[in-house]
């Protein structure tokens, strides 16, 4: 994700930026481990969401990252990754 860091114009945003590329990520992580894809498998509703905390401001960000079925993961994440 170095374009999109470097793109950032100083250090401040370049790590809320890379808080924000860390969480897309993890989500991703998240949604390929056993216990969520077999859950998903079942028919069990679980959404992985993805968010971010504004120190600054202490708003909640949803990064549109949020992942319902398998199935979805990957559009899900490239779509997060695009919207940045």
């Amino acid at each position: 994700h170095d374009a999109k860091l470097a793109a950032m114009p100083d250090t401040p945003q370049r790590i809320d930026r890379l808080c924000e590329l860390n969480v897309i990520e993890q989500v991703a992580n998240v949604c390929q481990t056993t216990i969520v894809r077999d859950a998903w498998d079942r028919g069990q509703k679980l959404a992985v969401h993805g968010w971010v905390y504004g120190l600054k401001d202490g708003l909640v960000s949803d990064l549109g990252s949020t992942v319902t079925e398998t199935s979805q993961a990957a559009a899900v994440y490239q779509g997060a990754l695009a919207a940045l």
